[in-house]
């Protein structure tokens, strides 16, 4: 199973969420092709109704704890409630370039 199908199976069963959209952004990254090491989440789900931001994010981190201990190396989320999603239009703002991480800090010291 790749570690996308797992990320998405797990949200899946857990979360039972009425939209789920899991993005490999790997390649956005410098990282070698076909990795899966950089993804997006966008979960919509009641089970979020009641929670900041911040619980909604630390449920998910502690559902991926597997992954985010092991292949996945960064993690972007949305999480929202159906009603959110809808006063959204489902618009979901594109992630950042990649500036290189630690090889871009590195680049500018002497």
């Amino acid at each position: 199973m790749t570690v996308q199908a797992a990320i998405e199976e797990t949200l899946r069963s857990a979360l039972v969420p009425t939209y789920l959209q899991v993005i490999n952004e790997s390649h956005m990254h410098h990282v070698p092709p076909g990795s899966e090491s950089h993804f997006k989440v966008v979960v919509v789900s009641e089970a979020f109704r009641g929670q900041s931001r911040v619980a909604r994010q630390q449920a998910v981190n502690r559902l991926l704890a597997d992954q985010l201990a092991g292949p996945v190396h960064a993690l972007t989320m949305r999480t929202m409630t159906a009603e959110e999603w809808r006063a959204s239009d489902g618009a979901v703002s594109d992630s950042p370039d990649c500036l290189g991480g630690s090889r871009h800090g590195m680049a500018n010291r002497g």
